[in-house]
């Protein structure tokens, strides 16, 4: 089965290639020459995969998956949220993002938050959603130059590094994103069986 992930993040690409099945062929925006920047305007995770999932489905007639995630930080009332990836402003800058969470969190004794992640599937005209959260907490300095995004600051429940102190199999076993991709791999290897 071939699928189009609605991604330009090659991180996020090479990610999850790693967890698909072999009977899954992945292919990003750049292999079926989709150049458009999807904008992500919705107010809600949700309404951005769907809306990046839909874009590819209406234009390309391709089954496809998207995926919006966000960092919910508690003392922050859930921001930065579906708002992460440009926290800081345009273009979007995760040294910049960093530097703007750690200021705003100055002086706040919680630290706790978690990584959201919601997958829309678009497949033989169905829609399906799949969602997975990763509870941490942000520390006050980066930590590990693995990863991308706020891995730097974001230690998971349990372990004592950060995101961005792990290899990739490490993280994908516990990440938001790789929870969500594992519903979604699961729901299409039943599916193809």
């Amino acid at each position: 089965m071939k699928l189009v992930f609605s991604t330009n993040n090659k991180n996020k690409l090479k990610e999850v290639q790693e967890m698909l099945p072999n009977s899954i062929s992945l292919v990003s925006l750049k292999d079926i020459n989709c150049e458009e920047e999807i904008d992500e305007t919705e107010t809600t995770l949700q309404g951005n995969a769907a809306l990046k999932a839909n874009f590819i489905t209406d234009n390309y007639q391709l089954n496809c998956f998207a995926d919006d995630t966000g960092l919910e930080v508690t003392c922050l009332n859930g921001k930065p949220g579906v708002y992460s990836a440009r926290f800081a402003g345009e273009p979007s800058n995760a040294e910049k993002n960093m530097e703007k969470l750690l200021y705003e969190m100055n002086g706040f004794t919680d630290r706790s938050a978690q990584f959201r992640t919601v997958v829309c599937l678009n497949l033989e005209g169905n829609q399906y959603y799949f969602e997975g959260i990763c509870k941490g907490s942000i520390l006050t300095e980066r930590q590990g130059t693995a990863g991308f995004g706020y891995d730097p600051i974001f230690q998971p429940e349990g372990y004592q590094q950060s995101f961005a102190e792990m290899t990739s199999e490490e993280k994908n076993k516990i990440s938001h994103r790789g929870l969500a991709i594992e519903k979604l791999v699961s729901f299409l290897t039943n599916y193809v069986s």
